[in-house]
């Protein structure tokens, strides 16, 4: 009876991932093309019918495009501005949060639905009050635009810290009162260690998106070297030479986008448990 049901539970379960991996194989199909476009040698990409698995690999691409374009430029300009608006981003939004999940003051109700109101309003709204401002203030061609912002917050990201805040139970934070640990010690000791999956969730969606930015480097910089990787993809894409050099401009494209899938795959188990919005008492 037990070796019957086990062997149906397997069966299920294989049934179940084979339709998984049928499912996913022509949504990873773009990607594989991708960087075996970028590995192979400009012949290669002529061929008909096509190369699907080039020998040898051409790496020496990945130096070629890096002769060609300031490719470590946009890399570290990039980097730059992802860290500071990740650290920004969880630090200012996990501080309010907070605030609204656990601190009793006047208008909270209010000022919170008012927040949450703000989500509503597309972002490419907001662009030329912005560019007004930051063009008056002496921030236009600087990082500060695209890098400031983060130390306010995130509507988005505040409500759903909030919401995973409120799930902690009451009972955790009321044993740290009574050791003597005031509001910001229990928060920076008691709350965040216990809310990492929702910290990592908001980091991740942080990195992804302003990785992948485009209209705000574009809109805010006009110096070539503070350029980021989208902008040098898309200038290296309208090139005249790029139509020569699709290897290159796969290459391009594997570099910007290999961060976001290794990223993910580090911080997959913290951020499936993130996004649920659940707390440690559900």
């Amino acid at each position: 009876m037990i070796t019957t049901s086990r062997k149906r539970r397997r069966t299920k379960n294989f049934v179940v991932l084979t339709i998984i991996i049928l499912g996913a194989l022509p949504m990873l199909f773009p990607f594989y093309w991708q960087i075996t476009t970028s590995l192979k040698s400009p012949n290669q990409i002529s061929q008909w019918p096509p190369t699907w698995f080039p020998w040898p690999l051409h790496f020496e691409n990945y130096r070629e495009l890096a002769e060609q374009v300031p490719l470590l430029n946009y890399l570290k300009n990039s980097v730059l501005i992802v860290s500071l608006v990740v650290i920004g981003t969880v630090s200012s939004c996990s501080f309010a949060a907070y605030a609204f999940a656990r601190l009793n003051f006047p208008g909270r109700s209010f000022i919170f639905l008012t927040l949450v109101s703000a989500i509503i309003i597309p972002s490419f709204a907001l662009l030329i009050p912005q560019f007004i401002i930051y063009q008056k203030i002496g921030w236009y061609d600087t990082f500060y635009p695209l890098i400031v912002p983060a130390f306010f917050g995130n509507a988005f990201y505040i409500f759903l810290l909030r919401q995973y805040f409120m799930g902690i139970p009451r009972a955790v934070e009321d044993a740290a009162r009574i050791d003597g640990a005031g509001f910001l010690r229990t928060f920076l000791y008691i709350i965040l260690p216990m809310s990492k999956p929702a910290l990592v969730t908001v980091a991740v969606f942080t990195f992804v998106s302003t990785w992948n930015d485009f209209s705000g480097p574009l809109i805010f910089l006009t110096d070539d070297n503070k350029f980021t990787m989208p902008i040098g993809l898309i200038f290296f894409q309208g090139s005249p030479r790029s139509a020569s050099q699709t290897h290159l401009l796969m290459a391009m494209s594997v570099l910007l986008a290999a961060p976001c899938v290794i990223l993910y795959f580090i911080a997959q188990r913290a951020f499936m448990r993130g996004i649920t919005l659940g707390g440690v008492n559900r």
